[in-house]
């Protein structure tokens, strides 16, 4: 079996290469369409609150849900349209 010696310059040409894919994979569709619905843990990174922040604002109301057997889902929309009317003019 042949054996073949890998120099830096080879890595880094790879890893130019490879930069270079992830770039075009990322410039080619950048208004990717969000999920549709989102679960407990993706509302919380979004909009930056506790796991009792969100929770109080499924109780009173403020942000809509959905539950499916022990799943919480909220529409993706629906959070927009709720930042949006609760928007503060400054």
């Amino acid at each position: 079996m042949a054996t073949e010696i890998l120099t830096t310059d080879d890595l880094y040409d790879f890893k130019m290469q490879l930069f270079g894919e992830l770039k075009k994979l990322l410039t080619e569709n950048p208004q990717a369409k969000p999920k549709k619905y989102l679960k407990s843990a993706e509302v919380m990174e979004m909009l930056q609150v506790s796991p009792g922040t969100l929770q109080n604002l499924r109780i009173n109301g403020t942000l809509p849900y959905t539950k499916i057997g022990g799943i919480i889902l909220y529409e993706y929309e629906e959070i927009l349209k709720v930042l949006k009317e609760n928007r503060v003019a400054s």
